[in-house]
């Protein structure tokens, strides 16, 4: 056995003139020596690279994971020797665990199906399980690359599945990154119960509300999204492994969708299961869109959010300035002194990241002709990088900004004491025209609406204060 530096290294210390002759249906090619990827996969890797990144690692490792219960199905299936079969696990179990991530060269955009993927899958679990057993690399026995472990699979099958188990596990951490920002916005709505400060519409001053309010919105925002990402998880745990080319299972045993199905269930703690319909499940790419539907109205929430904590804390003396937002990092390269929201802005250029998913998804599911969708390296792409960054910018939105938001209590009460929208309630006494016409001597004068209506003798000063007061009007209630 090689050196494992080596190993993991293709070519390490050889040059670029190490290679190895590997034969496939289209004839001889040169692979790198060391390389652990086979002659499909070198093919595939002569085309232009086209993006410039690799393919997901969630997904590579949801391959490494099929395979590995696939080989177990077929072992107890009596459809692999014990000796390939135990070595195919081992080799399986270690793309499961990212060992051999670095021989996954492919470019994302490929051929639609995901195969030139696929089979770099199998080469490098072939080729490791052939060493395993004290083969040298490129042999193709005694464990074949297509033969034993792709054994009863296709890649129109098994990619998608393993798109779906990936996108389940990145749905998993997003619901956690939700679960705990909507915890922090909670714990704020209730610390700011008591801020009273001018609420607005369109910018413009309307009627008190509480800083709680604001927050209590956000909070249940975020409970909304939740729900709306539970609600598409369903669909995303149907795996259409077992149908094989087109659907019908040809080639597969009768038992190895619903054992191997199973047993990737017990892995990954989620309730897969086979697909009701294997045609729909090969052709249509219908589950992803709808997740990346909740992602996307995920993503307007939190670009609402973000641009409200944005607003709420500008400044921090020109500005709104009624929250202060976490300084994390100097904001200006000229301005000493300046510091930007910065957190609020890595949320919303990946919720517009996952906009842009969404749409290219839902492009992407549009093109499944016939029996097999054909962008499914793209939707792959787009559902894990995108819901990938979402997750980890709301958890960090949760731990470094909201955590640490404080309310400047003051200019709170000040701006609601005058903001002109009081002038609502004297239209109760007076009509909406003179409320207006003391509105705009308010506004004309500089004044609080509450000494405007004093003067011109609507109210004693007792009065206007009781009938105009921001606390008393964002709470009509009590």
């Amino acid at each position: 056995m090689r050196d494992s530096h080596d190993a993991e290294n293709p070519g390490a210390g050889a040059g670029t003139a190490a290679t190895r002759i590997e034969h496939d249906a289209m004839g001889e090619i040169a692979v790198p020596a060391a390389s652990y990827w086979g002659a499909q996969t070198q093919r595939a890797l002569q085309q232009a690279p086209v993006s410039g990144r690799r393919m997901p690692e969630p997904l590579i490792r949801a391959l490494g994971l099929i395979k590995r219960c696939a080989a177990e199905t077929h072992r107890d299936l009596g459809l692999l020797d014990a000796p390939a079969a135990e070595a195919i696990l081992r080799a399986a179990s270690e793309v499961a665990a990212g060992r051999w991530s670095d021989h996954f060269p492919l470019d994302v955009l490929q051929t639609g199906s995901g195969t030139s993927t696929h089979m770099n899958a199998n080469e490098v679990i072939a080729n490791r399980a052939n060493e395993l057993l004290g083969a040298p690399l490129g042999l193709r026995a005694p464990v074949h690359p297509n033969d034993h472990v792709n054994l009863g699979q296709s890649s129109n099958d098994v990619f998608p599945s393993a798109v779906h188990i990936a996108a389940r596990g990145a749905a998993e951490e997003l619901l956690g990154a939700l679960r705990e920002l909507r915890g922090d916005l909670e714990r704020k709505r209730d610390e700011f119960a008591a801020v009273v400060k001018p609420g607005r519409t369109h910018l413009q001053d309307a009627v008190p509300v509480t800083l709680g309010q604001e927050f209590s919105a956000y909070a249940h925002q975020i409970a909304q999204a939740e729900r709306r990402l539970r609600a598409a998880l369903p669909a995303i745990e149907e795996l259409p492994l077992g149908g094989t080319a087109v659907g019908t299972g040809l080639g597969a045993h009768p038992e190895f969708a619903a054992r191997t199905i199973a047993r990737l269930a017990a892995e990954t703690g989620c309730p897969l299961r086979p697909a009701p319909n294997r045609f729909e499940a090969l052709a249509a790419r219908d589950a992803l869109v709808e997740l990346m539907g909740a992602v996307n109205a995920l993503a307007v929430a939190a670009i609402k959010i973000a641009n409200d904590l944005r607003l709420l804390s500008s400044g921090p003396r020109t500005g709104l300035g009624e929250l202060r937002l976490p300084a994390l990092q100097p904001g200006s390269s000229i301005m000493p002194g300046k510091v930007n929201p910065v957190v609020p802005e890595i949320v919303m250029q990946a919720a517009a990241q996952a906009m842009g998913a969404h749409l290219a998804v839902t492009i992407g599911g549009q093109h499944g002709p016939l029996e097999l969708n054909v962008m499914m390296p793209l939707i792959a792409d787009s559902v894990l990088g995108s819901v990938q960054a979402l997750a980890r910018s709301l958890r960090l939105l949760g731990e470094r900004c909201v955590r640490g938001i404080e309310a400047d209590a003051a200019v709170c009460a000040a701006a609601a004491e005058r903001s002109l929208a009081l002038a609502m309630p004297l239209a109760a006494l007076v009509g909406h025209d003179r409320a207006a016409a003391i509105a705009r001597r308010a506004l004309a004068e500089g004044r609080p609406v509450r000494e405007v209506a004093v003067d011109e003798g609507l109210l004693t000063d007792r009065e206007a204060r009781e009938l105009l007061d921001p606390a008393r009007l964002s709470d009509p209630g009590k």
